[in-house]
């Protein structure tokens, strides 16, 4: 290149680097962060306050089904779809939706969620059941266009996900002759099985970075045997009758998890609050496979292990993963402050409440919901507080994303 053109290709090139459009919709955690964690803070009061007769309202669908759905595919489905369309950048180099797309996508889940409160169910139903399509096929043409086919098992896991809402419709319809709540004990068995999977993933590479000289080496039969006997065992009890066998595989599942879990050293985290909050979330895994398995014969509820997984494991993996992420996508240090490790403590707090303290005391299962709900509206209102602004603005170090 000629000497003469150096300036005018620097210009150009640095013109090119400039951050377009709204700081909100330039990669995909920003907007669905910042919706799932409103949700998070605001549905879960709600159900509680339509449970115990406070509120004289109906939403959508049945009360109790609409709280479970709209905490597994609103909340929990927001952050998973956040998480993929950002981490699909950087697992392909592709660009991944942004500007008027990415805001159509999250319009179109954010719809969904004010149709599950006020609209009929038909135009609930048509818009909760187009997101997950939508983002699975999108995932599958970055993957495949990169030939990054170590992911494609994500991307199917959305699709598998999209079939059990469709599944929790069609039930709700009659047009499926099956309980509503099998499709959302299936989608919640999915969930979990995406975390265990990038979990392994980025604990123990979290916790080997922080760590000089630590090796934390996986063997891979070990790896797939854990995640299969959960698997197996999860699979079992969405679908078949409660029994010994079932029993046994998630007996096993749990042992295998805890097992996992302890190689992972997770005492070498107390100092890192950013780091311990995903061990101490794993932790509800293997416990919430152990209660489900206890569930087999009647020694404790199911809700017991479906709030383990559901408010423990699901919700604490996500708080310490979108604060995590969208600090580093905002350029920010992965340090967290001290209202980030109370919003860490709450969410635990709230997992405690809801799946403990009504094993231990039954009677004080009225204390358990409401203090449970207040913690974790706590937890997720902290995060807004914190997290809305620089989610609103762009990077602090000026580069886009």
């Amino acid at each position: 290149m000629k000497p003469d053109f150096l300036p005018i290709f620097t210009e150009v090139k640095a013109a090119a680097q400039v951050p377009k459009g709204l700081p909100l919709l330039r990669l995909g955690f920003r907007p669905f962060y910042t919706g799932g964690a409103l949700i998070a803070a605001l549905f879960v009061p709600l159900w509680v306050a339509m449970f115990l007769g406070g509120i004289n309202f109906v939403p959508a669908a049945p009360p109790l089904l609409w709280h479970a759905h709209e905490m597994l595919f609103g909340f929990a489905v927001a952050i998973i779809v956040g998480f993929l369309l950002t981490a699909g950048k950087a697992w392909t180099g592709l660009a991944t939706p942004r500007g008027l797309w990415l805001g159509a996508l999250a319009l179109l889940w954010l719809a969904a969620r004010v149709a599950s409160v006020l609209g009929p169910y038909p135009v609930y139903a048509v818009l909760d059941l187009a997101l997950l399509p939508l983002v699975a096929a999108i995932l599958v043409n970055l993957l495949l266009r990169a030939h990054n086919y170590r992911n494609l098992p994500l991307a199917l896991m959305l699709a598998l996900l999209a079939l059990a809402n469709l599944c929790f419709h069609l039930a709700l319809m009659g047009v499926l002759n099956v309980p509503a709540i099998t499709p959302l004990f299936a989608g919640l068995t999915l969930i979990v099985m995406i975390e265990c999977v990038m979990a392994g993933r980025v604990i123990p590479a979290f916790t080997m970075s922080v760590t000089p000289g630590l090796k934390l080496p996986a063997t891979a039969w070990i790896e797939r045997l854990t995640l299969g006997a959960a698997g197996l065992g999860l699979a079992l009890w969405v679908l078949a009758p409660p029994g010994v066998v079932t029993l046994i595989v998630l007996a096993l599942a749990s042992v295998l998890q805890a097992k996992r879990l302890l190689g992972w050293r997770p005492t070498l985290t107390r100092k890192r609050p950013i780091l311990w909050i995903l061990h101490a979330a794993y932790a509800w895994i293997p416990l919430g496979l152990g209660l489900l398995a206890l569930a087999q014969i009647g020694l404790v509820p199911v809700s017991a292990g479906v709030h383990a997984l559901a408010v423990g494991a699901t919700g604490g993996l996500i708080i310490g993963m979108i604060t995590r992420t969208a600090r580093g996508h905002t350029g920010r240090l992965l340090t967290v402050s001290k209202p980030e490790v109370l919003a860490y403590a709450l969410v635990m707090t709230a997992a405690v409440l809801r799946v403990l303290l009504p094993l231990v005391a039954p009677s004080l299962l009225l204390v358990s919901l409401i203090g449970s709900a207040l913690a974790w509206s706590a937890a997720f209102l902290i995060y807004l507080w914190i997290f809305t602004p620089w989610l609103m603005r762009t990077r602090l170090d000026g580069k886009d994303g």
